[in-house]
């Protein structure tokens, strides 16, 4: 769809770099010229993404960084400028999720999505966005958010409060950021499964066989070529007059039936629920386990 140089030139950090969709929008960005850094908290997944990036022609770099900790991003920024110069581009692509009836959400649990969506996003949006004002420097902002910012997101209660703060987010500095030719948007993606979000969404339902029983008008979950298109888009040069837009790319979904999860969550009993969370609870002891490597 894109010419194979279309990003040359271009610096781009995606954040949550290491899998899931980050790694499919580094892995294009890379394909298509870019100079490519990813960063999380597990440097074994950074790592041997990576590899596979640079295996296949392309240019990336690797940053373990926690993005809840702002002193933490900023030196990572300072590392990566000083590593061949300002990025152009960031994709807040970093998150945190996990299904909850929000009766039993605690603080804690609350505070390890808002965290990650909400502080981490605008602190790294902020470390580079002073940086291109400061060195009079154009970048483009996207954020990756989700539908639930227009209609909620019951039993997703954290993510959805998160991530409706980026967006207002986005919409605020692109008019306060717009004089130094600094760009934001978001996507807001419906079903692309992956092996991380599934895992903690939807435990224990195979993604394929999910889509038709999601009232999705078109029957069918996201490509993520279709999603790399859309984030190759809005980072390109020629969209310039672009700014301030979230951008739904789910099949219609959320206009037919919500996008969110009510209908499938609702009608679950305690013990349903003791169910999941022990599906949760060992997705996220493996993770742990990973980034002690």
């Amino acid at each position: 769809m894109f010419k194979d140089t279309l990003l040359e030139g271009k610096r781009i950090l995606v954040t949550g770099g290491g899998s899931g969709l980050g790694k499919e929008m580094a892995s294009e960005y890379a394909k298509l010229g870019a100079e490519v850094y990813i960063c999380g908290r597990r440097k074994s997944v950074l790592d041997d993404t990576v590899k596979e990036i640079t295996d296949a022609g392309g240019k990336a770099k690797a940053h373990a960084c926690d993005i809840r900790v702002s002193e933490a991003i900023n030196d990572m920024i300072d590392e990566i400028w000083a590593d061949g110069g300002a990025l152009t581009g960031l994709v807040n692509n970093a998150a945190g999720n996990f299904i909850s009836p929000t009766k039993d959400l605690t603080p804690k649990g609350f505070e390890a999505i808002s965290n990650i969506v909400f502080r981490g996003s605008f602190y790294i949006t902020h470390a580079c966005g002073t940086r291109w004002i400061k060195e009079d420097i154009k970048g483009s902002v996207i954020s990756i958010l989700t539908t639930w910012i227009w209609n909620g997101g019951p039993f997703t209660v954290p993510s959805a409060m998160s991530k409706a703060g980026v967006n207002i987010m986005t919409k605020s500095l692109a008019a306060e950021w717009g004089k130094y030719g600094i760009r934001l948007n978001a996507i807001a993606p419906g079903p692309f499964p992956t092996k991380g979000a599934w895992e903690r969404l939807s435990p224990g339902q195979d993604a394929d066989d999910s889509a038709t029983s999601s009232g999705n008008p078109m029957g069918r979950n996201g490509e993520m070529q279709e999603l790399r298109n859309l984030a190759t888009f809005l980072m390109a040069d020629g969209c310039d007059y672009l700014t301030g837009q979230t951008i739904a790319i789910d099949g219609a979904i959320h206009l037919a039936s919500g996008g969110n999860f009510y209908q499938s969550l609702d009608r679950l009993s305690d013990d349903d629920w003791d169910g999941i969370r022990d599906m949760i609870r060992s997705s996220n002891d493996a993770d742990k386990a990973k980034r002690s490597v």
